[in-house]
């Protein structure tokens, strides 16, 4: 590892997406006084009697909206959430008075079971089992979209770990339909819409083409000491013939990583089969790495896709959908949540270093 690597950095970095959002990068935290990380105990056990996740206990969920594959034993099924967050039938509406606002809680909440085995981790899963897995939640997405125009938004995430905010330890995902679009999605696609109005190019294609081909040296203006060196390839982790996984410049988690598709693409809904069994084999070993960095990841990752509707319908060219996966190792401390200003204690260019040395 470089000199420049090991050196202290204190630094805000702007995220390019959304400038709004920013992050401090500040390794010498890192050195501080701290209890050490409790690991959470692996359960390796396939199947558990007591989980209503596990094959054989369907009677302990609410009734199957579907399954894959179509004919035989499942190895993916979906349920709908037996508490969900939103309600799938429409209350008294919106309610406004004075300043106060209050949208309508409607929509849809289901959870996708991964798994038929009780204790998979993501990267234990077969390429072709997590390609099926995205393609049950793109065709989940498509079902929803097409079943009410009232939803404006599909979200697929999934919460692994307790520090994740994952309840039942037998791995799921879920997908959550609602009357708005999140605002974090539709800063993205603002920010996004206006660079390309500006500069003619999708600002995601932009960050890709950094990644795979910039490089620079800056120098001190009095000393002539390097004082940073990107290298080209400098925040690549993972990289297929359609797909790359890079760790942010601005990095909100200190291990978070971004899977995104090469070519322009600006709807998930559009990935067609053979792009997903690629980009399975992208995560699969973007999940290894931070598994094996980590001794044990838990995480929360999201699909961020183009929204659907009228006022969406021009950022084809501008939006590019991705895969956020953020590693939680650390819970927000009050100049966190008071400032709204992450922090990290690893630098990116570290993480990514330390991503990339493990041997697959």
């Amino acid at each position: 590892m470089s000199e420049s690597n090991t050196k202290i950095v204190r630094e805000i970095r702007i995220n390019p997406i959304v400038p709004t959002e920013s992050v401090l990068v500040a390794t010498a935290r890192g050195m501080r006084p701290r209890k050490a990380e409790e690991r959470v105990a692996r359960d390796d056990r396939l199947h558990v009697e007591t989980c209503p996740f596990c094959r054989g206990n369907e009677d302990k969920t609410p009734p199957v909206i579907a399954h894959w594959p179509a004919e035989g034993d499942w190895e993916i099924r979906m349920v709908e959430n037996l508490y969900p967050v939103l309600g799938s039938n429409p209350g008294d509406g919106n309610v406004n008075f004075g300043l106060q606002q209050a949208i309508e809680g409607y929509g849809r909440h289901e959870v996708i079971i991964d798994h038929h085995h009780h204790s998979v981790r993501l990267h234990e899963m077969s390429e072709q089992h997590i390609a099926m897995l995205f393609g049950a939640y793109r065709e989940r997405m498509e079902q929803l979209y097409a079943s009410d125009n009232r939803l404006k938004y599909v979200l697929v995430f999934k919460n692994y770990g307790p520090a994740a905010g994952g309840s039942i330890p037998h791995t799921h995902s879920q997908i959550i339909a609602t009357p708005v679009v999140p605002q974090n999605v539709h800063d993205e696609v603002e920010n996004s819409r206006r660079h390309h109005q500006k500069y003619g190019q999708c600002i995601f294609c932009a960050l890709i083409d950094e990644a795979l081909s910039y490089e620079a040296t800056i120098y001190d203006r009095k000393s002539g000491e390097i004082k940073r060196k990107i290298d080209v390839g400098q925040y690549v982790i993972e990289r297929s013939e359609h797909f790359v996984a890079i760790k942010p410049f601005a990095s909100r988690y200190e291990w978070e990583v971004h899977i995104l598709p090469l070519e322009h693409a600006p709807d998930y809904l559009q990935a067609a089969p053979e792009l997903l069994t690629d980009f399975a084999g992208v995560l699969k070993r973007t999940m290894a790495r931070l598994d094996a960095v980590l001794e044990g990841a838990q995480y929360n990752y999201f699909i961020h896709s183009q929204p659907h509707g009228e006022a969406f319908a021009d950022c084809g060219k501008s939006y590019h959908w991705h895969l956020e996966i953020c590693p939680r190792t650390t819970i927000p401390t009050g100049f966190e949540l008071g400032s709204g200003l992450f922090v990290s204690t690893i630098s990116p260019e570290d993480a990514a270093a330390k991503l990339r040395e493990v041997v697959l």
